[in-house]
């Protein structure tokens, strides 16, 4: 696994996978209330692994604005996630993280970067971090 890779294996795909994290799941907001995020964390069976999605609702905008927000919120999190993948490892857990955009819209952020949402995803993961 490529350190700042973010390959096919470790995002969520299946709709199974992502009703039982909607099920069973923790919720946490970041601090400014934009991002929220549900994330599952279980023993490893054979090797401590990390899943992400993105999802941001129709609701919040065009598809264009949508896609540029998950993304970007991919995008920060495949930046710093070394230090999860390794305390993962540390403890041989396997973790499912679902990001949502959650007070974020088109109309309120019309222009959207990385460094809006870097510290939002920082401040979710840290918080997973610590109760792992």
């Amino acid at each position: 696994m490529k350190k700042f890779g973010l390959s096919a294996n470790e995002r969520i795909k299946s709709r199974k996978d992502f009703d039982r994290l909607y099920s069973f799941g923790k919720v946490i907001y970041s601090s400014k209330k934009r991002i929220k995020t549900i994330y599952l964390l279980e023993v490893a069976e054979n090797k401590p692994s990390i899943q992400i999605a993105a999802v941001v609702p129709k609701k919040s905008g065009s598809a264009y604005w949508r896609n540029r927000v998950k993304r970007l919120i991919k995008e920060a999190y495949r930046l710093n996630k070394d230090t999860i993948v390794r305390r993962c490892a540390e403890k041989n857990i396997s973790a499912q993280i679902v990001f949502m955009s959650f007070n974020l819209s088109e109309k309120t952020n019309k222009k959207i970067r990385l460094n809006d949402l870097l510290p939002e995803v920082l401040d979710n993961l840290y918080k997973i971090m610590n109760s792992i």
